[in-house]
């Protein structure tokens, strides 16, 4: 073995000696010294504030059974059809289900705020000023056909998605500079500007699309290629447009991961697709499919009184949760010139009578929005205090006055105010606008316009709230049609923004980010298939939306998301609708769920089906038809005896008949 051997140190000069200490002081070359590079960190997980709830060495999320049992088949509901097992781009409606075929590199917990752990990334690493990111890819972290999911496939996805997908991935990476591959299994992100704490946590959610694959394929296309993903789930076989089944990939990379232990229980998952919302509802209720989300106040009150569920092989259960509900409205596209005024948005909103609504329609279960973060402390309430105040200052005059002396309110008409009270305070509005009624309809004062528009829905079920409020809009002369169509022109005429007024969920989370840009950007407004469906071309929301993003900490956080949240209401770009704290659902009994329910998401991912549960239903269900059966052959039994007594007393009355009848004609004859 060669020894290396040590040679003495060699003395340095002490000119170069005092080199050092002063290059160290700062002093003698006429430029400080460079400050050494803050320590990163390098972890499991992040958080958007504080550190993340759940340690290294944490090995399943508390809402989770990692003993959960896999198998079984479930079967689940879509409404309309699908054309497309591509989610990422504009084109076509994708299948529903698509994404759990597809892995990211992150994933996020459901009992938390805003926290991250890694997924396909084993560990994240980042500066203290988080102007770039860093992911070490699992070496275990595969494709379904085997190859390893490189860094190469994590550029290409971010570089594709940037460039050809939705809108939706230019506004939310936006401030992304570039992606390099670093290492072996990392990839490198750089931020531009530096001030955004949310950035590491948006790149986590990127999903992953392998390149090979791609290689090519036109990505821009509509597919109905079953895609080559990551996930738990592959596409097994699909009729198109009518029904799509996943399967569990049996060799899944990641199932003992802690982030994946005791979710994707189910072998099996089938989603069949009916026409709208009511043919489903009957359909569940035949037993077509197994687990449903409902919707409808009417439905859960009055829908589900059937014999299954007095049986109790349906269950009924109203799941509380802590979502913020976001804002559910309807929806002005102020592109048009008719919603450019705020004084007509206003007006128009005194006509939605909510109070009627969830009396009449919704059985009292509905609690009024009035916030665009609603059910969360990011909801403004109040008057503008401390830092919200500040910031607020900044923007008066361009902002509304009521944004500082008053709280903000949907109009009511619970006592003492009245439907007839408000109608008279639009009117009001309408007047100061420049409309006013002529010959009992509402027209411009100078033009002679007509005030006219479109409500455009994609249920049906909106069809008895949107009527009622075009009634109320017809006594203030304002012409108002509701108009319902299918799914695909529905997604078209949204993306194109070809709409007057529309039905629109703008959903939020407990940390808002990057995807405000999305709602409200000026720079988004005029882009097809962005979700600025309101048309928001604002300097100063442009600007609260920038202090959302850059929040330092939690407080800040709150406080700028209250900002924004009373610019937005006070402008009346929407007339708030309800929300609801609770998941309502209904289930044949087959599941099995964790005692433990995440605060942040229904997580039916987490349930398991139990054999004995679902012997116990399929015995039923063939007792019920067997006995069904029996009622049948019983049933047509006594039709066909009451059958032949009836032919049996007829021949009888015609033998009785035929009797008289000649005796009659003896009579007849004899009297002769």
């Amino acid at each position: 073995m060669d020894v290396p051997i040590e040679k003495p140190a060699r003395r340095r000069p002490a000119t170069f000696a005092c080199a050092l200490v002063l290059a160290a002081l700062g002093i003698g070359a006429g430029r400080a010294a460079e400050p050494a590079p803050a320590p990163t960190t390098v972890a499991h997980g992040i958080a958007m504030h504080g550190a993340p709830k759940y340690g290294p060495s944490f090995t399943h999320f508390a809402y989770a059974n990692p003993d959960a049992p896999k198998g079984g088949t479930v079967t689940l509901s879509a409404i309309g059809t699908f054309d497309t097992f591509n989610p990422f781009t504009l084109k076509g409606v994708p299948a529903e289900g698509i994404d759990d075929t597809f892995e990211t590199l992150m994933v996020s917990s459901a009992d938390e705020a805003f926290s991250e752990y890694g997924l396909i990334a084993e560990t994240i690493e980042y500066p203290p000023d988080r102007s770039w990111v860093a992911f070490t890819l699992r070496r275990e972290a595969r494709w379904h056909d085997g190859r390893p999911v490189t860094p190469e496939d994590v550029i290409f996805s971010f570089e594709t998605l940037k460039r050809d997908g939705r809108p939706f991935y230019r506004a939310y990476y936006r401030d992304v500079a570039k992606a390099e591959k670093v290492g072996e299994r990392t990839v490198r992100f750089t931020f531009t500007g530096g001030d955004n704490r949310e950035l590491p946590l948006i790149v986590g959610q990127l999903p992953i699309l392998p390149r090979h694959y791609w290689q090519g394929r036109d990505f821009t296309k509509t597919t109905l290629e079953p895609p080559l993903g990551s996930g738990p789930y592959r596409v097994e076989s699909f009729e198109p447009g009518r029904s799509v089944t996943f399967s569990r990939v049996k060799d899944y990379w990641g199932e003992k991961l802690p982030v994946r232990r005791g979710l994707n229980n189910f072998d099996l998952i089938r989603y069949e697709y009916y026409r709208d919302a009511t043919v489903a509802l009957e359909a569940f209720k035949a037993g077509a499919f197994d687990f449903r989300q409902e919707n409808s106040a009417k439905n859960w009150a009055t829908a589900y009184d059937f014999p299954a569920a007095r049986r109790g092989q349906v269950w009924l259960e109203k799941i509380p949760h802590e979502i913020p509900t976001g804002m559910q409205a309807f929806v002005f596209n102020t592109r048009r010139g008719l919603f450019r005024d705020r004084r007509v948005r206003r007006a128009l909103a005194y006509a939605f009578d909510f109070e009627w609504s969830n009396e009449n329609l919704f059985y009292g279960q509905y609690t009024r929005t009035e916030s665009y973060f609603s059910n969360s402390e990011l909801a403004s309430r109040g008057l503008p205090q401390g830092e919200e105040l500040e910031i607020l200052e900044r923007y008066r005059g361009r902002i509304p006055d009521e944004v500082f002396t008053a709280e903000y309110h949907a109009p009511s008409t619970a006592p003492p105010d009245s439907l007839r009270g408000n109608l008279l305070k639009g009117l009001k509005l309408l007047d100061e606008a420049g409309w006013v009624v002529r010959d009992l309809k509402l027209v411009n004062r100078e033009t002679g316009q007509p005030f006219r528009f479109e409500i455009l829905l994609v249920s049906p079920q909106f069809e008895r709230i949107a009527l009622p409020f075009a009634a109320s809009l017809r006594r203030l002369g304002i012409e108002a049609s509701v108009r319902t169509v299918d799914t695909a022109q529905y997604v078209k005429r949204i993306e194109r923004f070809d709409f007057d007024v529309v039905v629109n969920v703008f959903g939020q989370s407990l940390s808002p980010g990057n995807e405000q840009r999305d709602y409200w950007g000026s720079e988004k407004a005029d882009e097809p298939g962005s979700r600025n469906l309101i048309g928001v071309k604002d300097r100063v929301i442009d600007d609260l939306v920038d202090l959302v993003i850059r929040a330092p900490d939690r407080e800040s956080l709150i406080a700028r998301t209250r900002a924004l949240d009373r610019v937005l209401l006070w402008n009346h770009y929407v007339i708030p609708q309800w929300h609801l704290q609770s998941f309502r659902v209904a289930y044949w009994d087959r599941f099995v769920r964790p005692k433990v329910v995440p605060k942040y998401a229904l997580g039916f991912e987490t349930w398991w089906i139990d054999p004995a549960k679902a012997e116990a239903l399929e015995r039923g269900r063939r007792e019920l038809a067997e006995s069904g059966k029996r009622t049948e052959v019983e049933a047509e039994e006594k039709v066909s005896a009451g059958r032949a007594r009836l032919s049996l007393l007829l021949a009888i009355a015609g033998g009785v008949i035929l009797v008289a009848t000649v005796v009659r004609s003896m009579l007849r004859n004899r009297r002769r």
